[in-house]
């Protein structure tokens, strides 16, 4: 098996494939090689955190030479190869264009949107083209898990075609809502989306999607109660990894067909069924410092929202 991340950054996803692999396999020798030398690729825009990363994975006994980390844009282009398994968490932002300046010294904007044959639709969106590009680097019954913001499940025009597509040519079969603030930015809603790539096939391949909600009536904080590993653990066993095709409903994790999911407006994917209680009790609202924070890390994202906006239409905006 070959694991990739596309957007690799100090190389975490690729340390955690290899720790689980490692604790749970008995490997004879030339197995371990392929692990140490073989089993793992990421792909990194920064060089100097590339640097980091091949750091990190050689002080964990990974690799030893540069073939294991490339640097280079994954959004460029294809580049030919193809993995069993993608692990990534793509990078956060939604610049639409960047500030150049010609050879007149003339400042001018250049768009950021990506156009590549092999994409079903052209956006300036990073998390739907990692999205896409994710797709056409898997093997065929290739897996895959890519964390993705609240946007990507409802966003429309680009993101609506991608989730469609995503849905017929992939057996896109689990979801999980994560609780604000995890894989992100204060105030950025996250998920993992889990999908397998098929063969052509004119029928869709998503029969149905699971989605397990972590974060409605959640609330975690980064140092008084961080999420823990014992968090996941429900989860785990209703993913039911030994066999995912005889799953259980729960509070919790709910199943929707694809008639379902494609008769939603938009085809949005940001479902959720259980009731706030804290909108519904004044006695179960969080304490008042918690619930402050989380106010703040809504507004923190907003803004940074609204400097972008201001960025594109040439306003300068403010830090």
């Amino acid at each position: 098996m070959t694991i990739c991340d596309p957007a690799c950054g100090t190389g975490g996803f690729l340390l955690a494939a290899h720790d689980y692999i490692s604790a749970n396999y008995q490997l004879d020798k030339e197995q371990k090689k392929w692990l140490k030398h073989d089993a793992l690729r990421g792909i990194e825009l920064v060089d100097s955190v590339a640097r980091l990363c091949l750091m990190n994975l050689v002080l964990h006994g990974i690799g030893g030479d540069e073939s294991v980390i490339e640097v280079k844009d994954s959004l460029g282009s294809h580049g030919g190869e193809y993995y069993e398994m993608v692990l990534t968490n793509p990078p956060f932002g939604k610049k639409s264009s960047v500030t150049i300046v010609n050879e007149a010294g003339e400042q001018e904007k250049e768009s950021l949107v990506v156009h590549r044959d092999d994409f079903w639709a052209s956006t300036s969106n990073k998390q739907l083209n990692f999205l896409q590009h994710v797709y056409t680097i898997l093997k065929q019954h290739g897996r895959a898990a890519i964390v993705v913001p609240d946007n990507v499940l409802f966003e429309g025009g680009a993101g609506e075609t991608i989730r469609r597509e995503l849905l017929k040519q992939a057996d896109v079969h689990t979801l999980m809502r994560l609780p604000t603030g995890i894989f992100y930015s204060q105030g950025v809603k996250a998920n993992v989306l889990f999908f397998d790539r098929k063969p052509a096939s004119e029928k869709p391949w998503t029969k149905t999607l699971w989605i397990y909600d972590l974060r409605t009536n959640k609330h975690f904080t980064l140092k008084e109660n961080p999420l823990q590993r014992s968090d996941l653990d429900d989860f785990v066993a209703c993913y039911n990894p030994k066999n995912r095709h005889k799953r259980k409903e729960s509070e919790r994790f709910k199943s929707f067909t694809y008639e379902d999911l494609t008769k939603r407006d938009k085809v949005n994917l940001d479902i959720f069924w259980l009731k706030d209680e804290s909108l519904e009790d004044s006695a179960n609202l969080p304490a008042p410092h918690v619930i402050a924070e989380e106010i703040a890390e809504d507004l923190e994202a907003a803004l940074e929202q609204f400097n972008t906006i201001a960025d594109d239409l040439g306003g300068g905006g403010r830090d």
